[in-house]
């Protein structure tokens, strides 16, 4: 069975559609150019704003005109995860998936459920004949994994809606009314180069096989981060047997736990067997430490062609120095909603890019003044580190309203329609609606969705029975809309 035979099939439909369609952050041409042609071939009004963003709307069906407007938003981009060794090309490939347990999947890189399954879903609401519902608007934003770009260029006054509904939330049965801000933390250091020193042999070092993840959704988990496991590695036999470095590569994206680092040393040809008799032991050290956590790992130690340059010792021992004592992982956990991270960072990549090495780490905080707090730390870490340090992307958090009606509302159509409450439920990762509400603050806003695991990696998993009560809750939802207020 292909995916395009499940049901409901309007929504498997429409994502198997979307799932052909190249869209990486930031290079979203293919989806954009897609959706308008398909929102035009479905005789609905279609336009596509000045950064990108995809904009349809339907008219209420009969008797329904006076319901208040709603807005149903996704994002077009995902992210591009793939297994080491894996030839996917995301720019041009479509993603291949699978059916294995219950469970949709993809070939050895992400699938693309985030947030391909909430646009799917709209684009069935957009396209179905024999739904209840009043005025309807899609939303489907660019750029959301890499800086939410689309979210923050929207302009006010261009919707027309009361209520957004947000269908990019991950377990089925939980209705989100409130989300972390983040920021992203850059550091930079300009080393000198130096020439190998006489006497040395260059080893490779290679941190694979982690699960990573959402930054957000899975920072909880306790996984390895990459950058810090190979740091630490580095550190250590720097300080025993004279190791230095001469290039390093680690994580690939800013909302994902890196699951690889890569490193070229050098250390004396005389401490060559002591050295990889302590990469060995290192490994074993680190494996342990992470048991049942990371079964995968490994950390591999192999020769390598000797490298024309090292950097200069100050600034190796300032980088070691620096991630080493970088905040990283949950910092705190929430007193108002159990079991949920408040705040927490992830060392996300580390890249020599122009001769200069670049760090980079995302905060996120349920409070937004904690948030400013640790990015501040994080960039006194690295000035007192040697490097240059700056804080960008600053997204707000997406603050509970406890009177929501559409919450409220929500609430009772789902207790009705499958005979138990939902959860109501804030999220650790960073959802459009903080951002969407400061340019719409008269927007009444709830995010929901089916159950996915494992977004931003490889392992990212869509429960299909997941699926038909996320659509059945959706159209319930919008077949009792509240009326508009009537004007006084």
């Amino acid at each position: 069975m292909t995916i395009q035979e499940l049901q409901p099939n309007g929504i498997w439909r429409n994502f198997y559609s979307l799932t052909q369609i190249p869209r990486p952050s930031k290079k979203e041409a293919k989806v954009i150019a897609f959706m308008k042609q398909w929102g035009e071939e479905h005789g609905l009004e279609t336009m596509v704003d000045d950064c990108g963003n995809v904009i349809m709307r339907k008219p209420a069906t009969p008797g329904m005109e006076n319901r208040k407007g709603v807005i149903l938003q996704a994002h077009l981009d995902m992210v591009p995860q793939k297994n080491d060794g894996n030839p996917h090309d995301f720019e041009n490939d479509p993603i291949e998936t699978h059916i294995e347990d219950g469970w949709v999947k993809a070939n050895g890189t992400t699938l693309g459920a985030d947030d391909g399954l909430g646009a799917a879903a709209a684009m069935a609401v957009l396209e179905a004949t024999d739904l209840q519902h009043g005025p309807i608007e899609a939303l489907f934003t660019i750029d959301e994994e890499t800086g939410m770009t689309g979210a923050n260029k929207l302009q006010p006054g261009v919707l027309h809606g009361d209520i957004l509904l947000n269908m990019d939330s991950e377990t089925e049965g939980e209705l989100y009314v409130g989300c972390a801000g983040g920021v992203d933390t850059i550091g930079t250091w300009t080393p000198g180069y130096e020439a190998v020193p006489a006497g040395m042999a260059a080893y490779k070092l290679f941190v694979k096989g982690l699960k990573g993840g959402h930054s957000g959704m899975d920072i909880n988990l306790g996984r390895a981060n990459a950058n810090k496991v190979i740091n630490t590695m580095m550190l250590m036999a720097a300080e025993k047997y004279g190791l230095r470095m001469a290039c390093i590569d680690g994580g690939s994206l800013r909302n994902a736990i890196p699951r690889e680092a890569m490193a070229i040393v050098v250390v004396p040809e005389a401490k060559k067997a002591e050295f990889e008799e302590f990469a060995k032991d290192y490994e074993c050290i680190v494996k342990e430490q992470f048991e049942g956590i990371e079964p995968e790992m490994a950390i591999l130690c192999e020769p390598a062609d000797m490298p024309a340059k090292v950097i200069d010792l100050k600034t190796q021992d300032q980088l070691f120095g620096a991630i080493a004592k970088y905040p990283n992982g949950v910092i705190a956990m929430s007193k108002d909603f159990e079991g949920t991270t408040e705040t927490s960072s992830n060392l996300a990549t580390i890249k020599m890019e122009d001769g200069k090495i670049v760090c980079a780490a995302l905060t996120r905080s349920l409070v937004d003044a904690d948030k400013d707090k640790l990015a501040e730390k994080i960039r006194k870490n690295l000035t007192d580190n040697g490097a240059e340090a700056y804080s960008t992307g600053d997204y707000p958090g997406w603050k509970p309203n406890a009177h929501s009606p559409i919450l409220n509302t929500m609430k009772s159509v789902y207790q009705e329609k499958f005979g138990k409450e939902p959860k109501v439920m804030v999220i650790h990762a960073g959802l459009e609606c903080g951002i969407l509400g400061s340019k719409y603050p008269n927007w009444d806003m709830v995010s929901f969705g089916p159950t996915l695991v494992h977004p931003h990696s490889p392992d990212e998993a869509l429960l299909i029975e997941s699926v038909a009560p996320f659509w059945e809750f959706l159209v319930e939802t919008l077949k009792n809309i509240p009326a508009k207020e009537a004007l006084a």
